[in-house]
């Protein structure tokens, strides 16, 4: 019980000192903006708030921000499912079978270091200015740390364990979904978790070079008409969205990994 009534105080504290910070950053933004050299600018909070809440039911170009949020978040889970079944694969295929590594990690290691933005003009010119240029970017920025951490926590599977299940007789395919599996699954949380964050942040950057709908758009938009708050409001949208994803991300992983939490 005690434990119980310790974590929800570090849970209200937390949120607390969340809702203060935001607070002295609106202030701060108030004071900054108004009457002053910068307030011509920079809108207040006032405004680019109201802006906001009222894009809810007004439209920017052809939807409403939640239209151009799920446009942008469909086509980061299109690409994302893909980039976790495929690297999460890889990365064990990789980690666990030394055949498999020899035979693709040299040309994994080749892409990794590349950025997903240096991929535009590939992107472009293999796949033209549509979707399935998006869909490629995002794979790419998610798939190399997928792949990373499943690799790793592949490799991190205890191999005085492992000999301890071939004494017992187990097969490959058992040593596979009872242990590596298994060992495996906190590390590929992580890079989902990565993933997760690198996707969003790429599907923006695809949608400000052609797109007629996004969050992404909507700042691009707001840049060629010289609307600073349009802007502001497309940049409060990524934000709350990136924060609902890395919630959400992290109540899965708390789930399912429940195990996995020292002390439990």
């Amino acid at each position: 019980m005690n434990t119980r009534n310790s974590a929800s105080a570090v849970t209200i504290f937390r949120i607390l000192a969340g809702l203060f910070s935001i607070g002295c950053f609106i202030a701060l933004w108030h004071f900054g903006t108004n009457g002053t050299a910068l307030g011509k600018l920079l809108p207040g909070p006032s405004v680019v708030l109201g802006k906001f809440v009222a894009s809810f039911t007004t439209k920017i170009g052809k939807y409403t921000i939640l239209g151009h949020a799920m446009w942008s978040l469909s086509r980061v889970m299109v690409a994302y499912t893909a980039a976790a079944v495929i690297g999460i694969g890889l990365g064990l295929a990789m980690g666990w079978y030394r055949t498999a590594e020899a035979i693709f990690r040299p040309f994994y290691e080749m892409i990794r270091p590349i950025p997903p933005i240096a991929w535009i003009p590939i992107a472009i010119i293999w796949f033209g200015l549509g979707e399935s240029a998006k869909y490629f970017l995002i794979f790419l920025s998610a798939f190399a740390s997928i792949t990373l951490n499943s690799f790793d926590g592949a490799r991190s599977v205890d191999r005085v364990l492992v000999g301890a299940a071939k004494m017992l007789g187990a097969n490959d395919r058992q040593l596979f979904t009872s242990i590596v599996l298994p060992a495996s699954t906190p590390y590929i949380f992580a890079g989902l978790q990565v993933a997760l964050s690198t996707s969003w942040a790429t599907v923006l950057a695809a949608e400000m070079v052609r797109s007629s709908e996004g969050v992404g758009w909507v700042i691009v938009s707001g840049m060629e008409m010289n609307n600073t708050t349009q802007i502001l409001v497309g940049i409060i949208a990524i934000g709350l969205i990136g924060f609902m994803l890395a919630t959400i991300m992290r109540e899965v992983e708390a789930k399912l990994l429940a195990w996995n939490r020292q002390g439990t």
